[in-house]
This record gives structure tokens, C-alpha cells and sequence, in this order.
């Protein structure tokens, strides 16, 4: 059995937005308590706070974003999966996203309750982060 995490539910919802591969985005992408812009050969992703989406622009969300308090160790092994696997079980669709310190849970913002429901069934603590956009 791995060691309980912590994970902190942030306030501001956020969202996935695909642009056209190269395309830089126009609109303040640097808000909510994740913000980041990943370039590959098909596609430009960004995820921001879900209230700077543009009008008209392909996103996915609301998202609930939840933090693993962290830092991870980069040697520690299958942190992800033990938080994914439940909720998996349960229907509930995710997206992961990690930074160096610490990994990211992104739930559609409607299973937010459920999916911290299903981490304290599993002896994890789930709770609202202390400071909104950041860590606690």
C-alpha cells in the first residue's frame, strides 16, 4: 500500500483549448491555478483558467483542477495510477497533467465531489486549497 496523498481542490475552474499546431494564443492565457501551452507537430494546447476562454474557441471544461501536494519525488512510483485507477472504475474521465514538483488531476468540473469522495474512501485527504490559484 503506497503512503496517503494530499490533494488540494483549487476554485477556479479551468479548460483545455486547442489551437491549430504553431498557432500562439491570443487571449491572457496565464490565469487560474494552472496555466500552460503545449506545442506538438498537430495541435497548440492550453489550459487556463476556464473564464479566459475566448468565445467561439474548441475547449474542453469546466475542470475541476486538483494539486497533489508535493514535491514528488521523481523516483516515486505509480502516484498517478493510484489516484487514476478509482476513478476509472467509477466512469469518471480525467486529464493528468505534471509539472517538476508535483503532478496535476484535471475532472470534468461536475464529478469534482465524487472523485474526492473516492480518494478519501481510499485513505487520501481531499480538500480545497488554502490559497486560490496557488499552492497551499
Amino acid at each position: 500500500m503506497s503512503l496517503p496523498l494530499h490533494l488540494m481542490k483549487h476554485d477556479v475552474d479551468v479548460a483545455f483549448v486547442r489551437l491549430p499546431a504553431g498557432e500562439e494564443p491570443d487571449f491572457d492565457w496565464r490565469t487560474g491555478p494552472l496555466a500552460s501551452v503545449t506545442y506538438t507537430d498537430s495541435e497548440t494546447s492550453v489550459v487556463c483558467a476556464h473564464d479566459a476562454v475566448p468565445e467561439g474557441a474548441r475547449a474542453q471544461g469546466p475542470l475541476a483542477a486538483f494539486e497533489i501536494a508535493g514535491p514528488l519525488d521523481f523516483s516515486t512510483v505509480g502516484v498517478l495510477a493510484g489516484l487514476l485507477d478509482p476513478l476509472a472504475k467509477q466512469g469518471i474521465s480525467i486529464l493528468a497533467m505534471s509539472t517538476f514538483d508535483t503532478d496535476w488531476i484535471l475532472v470534468d468540473a461536475k464529478h469534482a465531489d465524487e472523485a474526492m469522495a473516492i480518494w478519501k474512501r481510499d485513505g487520501n485527504t481531499a480538500a480545497p486549497a488554502r490559497l486560490s490559484g496557488g499552492a497551499s
